[in-house]
């Protein structure tokens, strides 16, 4: 993801432990039994699976390789130690999702969000608005290196803006996705792109001009799709516009210099200021915000009847930790002029942590090693070797439910075969990021498909086709690799 991202772990210095004993069906016995109970979970609960049974079945996914880790003499204090290393990993995802959560509140109440809608209304018209999603969301990421960021912030806004246009949420969700991850891959301040190339070998700058290679064709693809998308989806809320504007406009006083506090905030997090203080200042910004210039508003969601001390920090603390709305006079803008606050980010911290118990248990009884080496045993080719790269990374954001995981394991694991190969270490970390760290946010239960679904609002079911940019771009490495496209050698064979 992001050095300045919402992940402050330093994933360099993750182990990856190694259990001679046990055999790769062991190792993929609880990844197959894990599959499985997701599968019939969905089958069962359909949209609902993520509202805690699925939580429930990583858990018993855990349990399932704890029990082939005893059986190969593995502790239950180390895979406790590994579950343990892992949670603690996500500390400061969990602590910023609490923080978006209370900021997606503050900014409702404060109209920063309504004033987003009503001037993006005029300026971006159903035709466009999907290719300029992925533009802004782009420019945004590369910007701040923080795909994170740039949907907590900027996403937030742009589905709003696409659900009053009625453009499908999961098309904005892609679209804004697509653009967010384009520019966490090409940002030199994104972690991701600094930990590819530590894993492998080679340098920062070399890395994404390589990069640039592959992921350019694939917005520019990506950019193509959602242009044909935009003149020929049917959009029912091009015509309300105005309606909608003008009930925007009476429940909320729009204007130009609420942008102030999103500006403060980008700001900040250009300067490098650590994004959880940069959330907290904007959230804080957005409370003081709502009370100056949205006092009506303020008092509707305190509950109370007159405007005072009480009153606005009642409001203000309401739209921070619990599930508020504001009420207007088009039925179809009330479920968009709500947010969930805190409490409402409870769901997907559950998620993360059950992932991360199923991730540690594996780590910790050597499945991860294990089903790594036996991929790089298959590449007995150029090809082979990128295929079984791209395997690996896919395989661990499925497993490991984590996206540095799935950069660290295979890049150390990797490493000396690209050599071997007469491979430069770019061919490696453009591989890593072409397949493990876009392909994260696709999984529902790694930790990024986890925080942009609860962020957005939009389960990755609903966005995963429209996330063009995101799939499309192991396909686009192993078509390089595939025709010996732009393959650097080493200057000299090791």
């Amino acid at each position: 993801m992001e050095s300045q991202d919402i992940k402050p772990n330093q994933p360099q210095d993750e182990s990856i432990v190694e259990n001679k004993e046990l055999s790769i069906w062991e190792a993929l016995l609880p990844v197959f039994v894990l599959v499985g109970m997701l599968a019939y979970n969905v089958y069962v609960f359909g949209d609902n699976a993520l509202s805690g049974s699925n939580q429930f079945i990583l858990l018993l996914g855990g349990a399932v390789a704890a029990i082939v880790g005893f059986f190969n003499k593995v502790s239950y204090k180390q895979m406790l130690s590994e579950v343990a290393e892992n949670i603690k990993s996500t500390a400061g995802a969990i602590l910023i999702l609490l923080m978006v959560g209370a900021l997606a509140g503050t900014w409702l109440i404060s109209g920063i969000i309504p004033s987003m809608i009503y001037y993006g209304l005029q300026i971006l018209n159903p035709t466009i608005f999907l290719a300029a999603c992925v533009i802004i969301c782009s420019i945004i990421s590369i910007a701040t290196g923080s795909s994170w960021t740039t949907a907590a912030t900027v996403g937030i806004a742009l589905i709003g803006i696409g659900d009053a246009l009625g453009v499908s949420l999961g098309m904005t969700a892609g679209a804004v996705l697509s653009g967010a991850y384009f520019g966490d891959k090409m940002s030199p301040l994104s972690d991701t792109t600094n930990l590819a190339p530590a894993m492998a070998g080679g340098e920062l700058f070399s890395h994404i001009r390589y990069m640039a290679l592959t992921t350019v064709p694939t917005i520019v693809v990506t950019l193509l799709v959602f242009i044909i998308l935009g003149f020929t989806i049917d959009t029912s809320g091009a015509a309300d516009t105005e309606s909608i504007l003008t009930s925007i406009k009476s429940s909320f006083n729009i204007n130009g210099w609420l942008f102030i506090v999103p500006i403060v905030v980008v700001l900040l997090i250009l300067k490098k200021t650590p994004p959880l203080l940069a959330l907290l200042i904007g959230t804080l910004l957005g409370g003081i915000v709502a009370i100056i210039a949205q006092p009506d508003v303020v008092l509707s969601v305190s509950g109370e009847k007159t405007l005072n001390f009480n009153a606005a920090y009642k409001g203000v603390m309401n739209a921070i930790t619990v599930n508020t709305s504001v009420a207007t006079d088009n039925p179809a803008l009330n479920g968009l002029f709500s947010a969930k606050g805190m409490e409402g980010m409870l769901s997907t911290i559950w998620l993360i942590i059950c992932a991360m118990v199923f991730g540690g248990v594996m780590d910790g009884i050597g499945a991860l090693s294990r089903i790594s080496k036996a991929l790089l045993s298959l590449a007995t080719t150029t090809f082979g070797l990128f295929a079984s790269t791209v395997a690996s990374c896919l395989a661990l954001n499925v497993t490991a439910s984590d996206q540095y995981l799935a950069l660290v394991v295979p890049g150390k694991m990797f490493s000396k075969a690209y050599k071997d190969k007469g491979l430069a270490p770019e061919n490696l970390s453009r591989t890593l990021e072409d397949s493990g760290t876009v392909t994260s946010v696709l999984v529902p239960w790694n930790t990024c498909g986890a925080y942009h679904s609860g962020v957005l609002g939009v389960g990755v079911g609903e966005y995963f086709l429209y996330a063009v940019f995101n799939w499309l771009s192991p396909f686009m490495t192993l078509l390089f690799a595939a025709f010996n496209i732009k393959i650097k050698q080493l200057t000299n064979k090791l």
